[in-house]
């Protein structure tokens, strides 16, 4: 079986509050334990994982997360709460006539909240898309790295979504030019408890291993050089 895509694993100053703040606005639990705090997912929605840092943030995050809107009244809630929780406005560059709203979480990470009627995101779920910088290749890789169908292709861009629907993942273009050590990397489980064959068939496919990391986890780099991790449960 392919790996799964649990988690998007993000390294912040305060776990807890990082934690806190995306299971109150997603209306999920926290868990805590030695790997960070994680705000499981389920079967169609990513999960997030949050692992304490020192560093700072620089610049803008390659990935950053999409929340759908059932209609005008539901996108504002979702922003109201979003503020109340510790979020702020932000300014990317955005147009005037753009309807969806960027906001800043706590630690600093980009989000949208998109307006309705996307029908990109119709069935996504709340949580609908992560969306990355990242070149066309890394799409073809990510698609049989995990067995999920390709469902957009159009141009520099691409986009994966499991079979049983939910969290999009897509990339938009070339990746910029990195600016120090990304913050941000796919956590993905494997069943059982033996790694090494997993890492062979990634390998295979295009990854870079990196070896295993003093957490217990196995590092690689997919074509475009953004690390991962494989973790076993089972």
């Amino acid at each position: 079986m392919p790996s799964r895509l649990t988690a998007l694993n993000v390294d912040v100053h305060d776990p807890a509050r990082a934690g806190g703040f995306w299971a109150a606005l997603l209306g999920r639990e926290v868990r805590t334990g030695a790997d960070g705090v994680l705000v499981p997912g389920s079967g169609t929605q990513l999960g997030l994982r949050f692992t304490a840092t020192d560093e700072p943030k620089v610049g803008r995050d390659r990935m950053h997360l999409h929340l759908n809107s059932t209609d005008a009244a539901d996108q504002r809630r979702t922003v109201a709460k979003a503020l109340r929780l510790g979020a702020r406005h932000l300014d990317v560059g955005q147009l005037p006539e753009e309807q969806h709203v960027v906001l800043a979480d706590p630690e600093g990470g980009e989000l949208c909240v998109i307006e309705p009627g996307t029908t990109f995101l119709a069935g996504c779920g709340f949580l609908a898309e992560l969306t990355c910088e990242g070149s066309r290749d890394v799409g073809f890789f990510w698609a049989a790295a995990l067995g999920w169908p390709l469902v957009w292709d159009e141009g520099p861009q691409t986009a994966v979504q499991s079979p049983r629907g939910g969290t999009k993942v897509s990339w938009d273009g070339p990746p910029s030019p990195r600016r120090g050590r990304e913050r941000q990397r796919f956590d993905l489980t494997v069943a059982g408890g033996d790694l090494a064959d997993e890492v062979a068939r990634l390998t295979a496919i295009g990854a870079t291993p990196l070896g295993p990391r003093p957490d217990g986890t196995t590092g690689l780099a997919d074509p475009d050089g953004n690390v991962f991790l494989l973790r076993a449960v089972g």
